[in-house]
């Protein structure tokens, strides 16, 4: 993803990203202390890279727009992000294999457009 975002605008690809958010999906655990572990072990493995967690099973529990928004079944949660471009996941598998999906395609991801996620809710709608 990072060459992706970077080299059109002309960061190396060794360039340090600001953040990295990262989206888990744990319907046993919707506590605080599940988001401090998985963000502690992100520190511990890249304690260089500041890192958020957000388990997508709570999502309809902080939400802004409480109530609209229906706890999510799966990881697919990622069909819902703010832009289409975001709209990206990727997971390594047991077997070493990695699953990406994409669930709004990547033409905005990789042509760089910015692009608000018709799934969302509108802006008028937070109203």
């Amino acid at each position: 993803m990072r060459d992706v975002c970077d080299a059109p605008h002309g960061r190396p690809p060794t360039a340090m990203p600001g953040d990295v958010d990262i989206g888990f999906f744990d319907t046993a655990d919707l506590t605080a202390a599940r988001y401090a572990a998985v963000e502690a072990a992100l520190r511990r493995r890249n304690p260089e890279q500041p890192s958020k967690a957000t388990n997508q099973a709570s999502v309809h529990l902080w939400h802004p727009v409480r109530g609209r928004v229906r706890p999510f079944a799966s990881a697919r949660a990622v069909a819902t992000f703010l832009e289409t471009a975001t709209c990206v996941g990727v997971r390594l598998l047991e077997d070493d294999d990695i699953l990406f999906v994409a669930s709004h395609g990547l033409d905005d991801l990789l042509n760089g457009v910015c692009r608000h996620n018709p799934t969302r809710v509108s802006a008028r709608d937070r109203q």
